[in-house]
């Protein structure tokens, strides 16, 4: 039925208004952080305003699942996604592109006209590196230290309510563990303009095509899937678009039982500090819907910064530097520690790394030393005439082409001094990875602590990272 009388005047004039204020432009006002000063490890919050142009702009609503394994991340979800999808109608309507990925859900749209037509997009003229790949770090990352562990996936459920959760899921026939079968319905998909891929190679040629500059991210999770995913805020950047993330549309997977054992909400704006510092700038809904800023009934937090006490930091993993020739590792908390400790990094091998069929581990031990890749325990040799030079060997089923490894190693150092006498080294065929860096440690003993809950590339952390130049 169409409106009568005076509320079809107030219906047209609204309508008027807005596009009267609006027009085609966005006119975003961008947050980031910059240091201090040079060579200071502080940063300060600074905004820019820019103008740009719907038609050349796109908002990707990344993995907006209808369902998930964490019960608190669906309540939060579900709490902010009506206003993501009002921003997604207003974005829409000003001429901007929307690509909706929710991932491993693309046999619910098979035949559905925005998946259609984001398969159909023109092949780009320039296919980016790696742009079909998770990106777990760019460049102006590397030396970041990454600010939270969701190394344990991130679950913050009370676990009474998770298993509750957990049955209701399989009674719904559904895996637990991996629930999502599509979009949530609180987003709308306007099946004769929008676009639905999961895929970095497709998400680029729609954003080619179409002659998109700028790139708007909202959904979660923001510490694993916005960011890494091949169409996330690092792909992006990396490959030369114009990034916001909008970061009142989105949330972590951050458990507060662990580093920095901060409550939940503080842990989410510490990745969004991280973004700030390191990827790109934010906005927020407001900029497009008027009004504040999205605030979760459920964050509670005061402004404060997190403290750490050191008998918190010894029973959690943290940042360690492994160099060459390493001295001893002696820190503040491992006084009076006697036992062994544990050490772990994340490895991306491309297919061109592991042409040969088998990949070792190279390492100068003088201790009892067990290895881990993926959770596969490697067999061990000690090479002849070489001294301590151990070498390794990781069974096939650990390697994993193209993709992110978790490696574990557990050593019995003498209390409170911490040896590695070098830098491990991978080795496949010719190729060789020194893996001197920055690596995780974790003082004590648990058999648990070998492999993590999910994927290295959700769980480990851009400051463990290694890959072949």
């Amino acid at each position: 039925m169409r409106p009568t009388g005076l509320i079809a005047v107030l219906s047209l004039g609204a309508s008027l208004m807005t596009t009267t204020v609006f027009g085609d432009d966005l006119n975003l006002h961008l947050r980031f952080q910059a240091k201090s000063s040079a060579g200071s490890g502080s940063f300060k919050r600074e905004t820019r305003d820019e103008k740009w142009s719907a038609n050349e702009t796109a908002v990707i609503v990344c993995d907006v699942w209808d369902a998930h394994h964490c019960l608190n991340a669906v309540r939060r979800l579900e709490e902010f996604a009506p206003r993501m999808n009002e921003v997604l109608k207003e974005a829409r309507n000003r001429g901007a592109t929307i690509i909706h990925s929710p991932s491993d859900c693309m046999v619910a749209y098979e035949d559905h006209a925005a998946r259609k037509r984001a398969v159909a997009a023109p092949a780009a003229k320039v296919m980016r590196k790696d742009v079909e790949h998770w990106c777990s770090r760019i460049p102006s990352e590397e030396k970041a230290v990454y600010p939270i562990d969701q190394s344990d996936g991130g679950e913050d459920d009370d676990p009474a309510e998770h298993a509750e959760w957990a049955t209701k899921l399989k009674a719904m026939g559904r895996n637990p563990g991996m629930p999502w079968k599509s979009q949530s319905k609180l987003i709308e998909i306007d099946a004769d303009r929008d676009f639905i891929s999961d895929r970095g190679d497709e998400v680029w040629n729609v954003l080619e095509s179409r002659g998109i500059k700028n790139v708007i991210l909202v959904g979660v999770h923001l510490n694993m899937c916005v960011l890494g995913r091949p169409f996330g805020l690092r792909q992006m950047v990396r490959n030369g678009k114009n990034v916001a993330l909008m970061r009142d549309m989105t949330d972590c997977m951050y458990n507060p039982k662990r580093w920095p054992l901060v409550d939940h909400f503080t842990g989410n704006g510490l990745v969004i500090a991280h973004v700030e510092q390191y990827v790109c700038p934010t906005i927020t809904s407001d900029q497009l819907l008027g009004g504040e800023p999205f605030r979760s009934k459920y964050d509670q937090r005061v402004e404060a910064s997190p403290s750490i006490k050191p008998q918190d930091a010894r029973t959690a993993w943290r940042p360690i530097s492994v160099t060459k020739r390493l001295q001893q590792l002696n820190l503040s908390e491992a006084e009076g520690y006697h036992g062994p400790f544990w050490i772990r990094c994340v490895v991306r091998l491309p297919s061109d790394f592991l042409k040969e069929k088998r990949l070792q581990l190279k390492l100068e031990v003088d201790q009892e030393t067990s290895v881990w890749l993926n959770g596969y325990i490697a067999s061990s040799q000690i090479e002849a005439g070489s001294g301590n030079c151990v070498t390794y060997q990781f069974p096939a089923e650990a390697i994993l082409r193209d993709d992110f490894h978790l490696l574990v190693m557990r050593l019995g150092g003498p209390g409170g001094q911490l040896l590695l006498p070098e830098p491990p080294t991978l080795v496949s065929g010719s190729r060789k990875l020194e893996l001197k860096g920055q690596w995780q440690l974790r003082l004590g003993d648990d058999k648990s602590w070998s492999n993590m809950p999910l994927p290295a590339k959700f769980g480990g952390s851009t400051d463990m990272l290694f890959e072949p130049k």
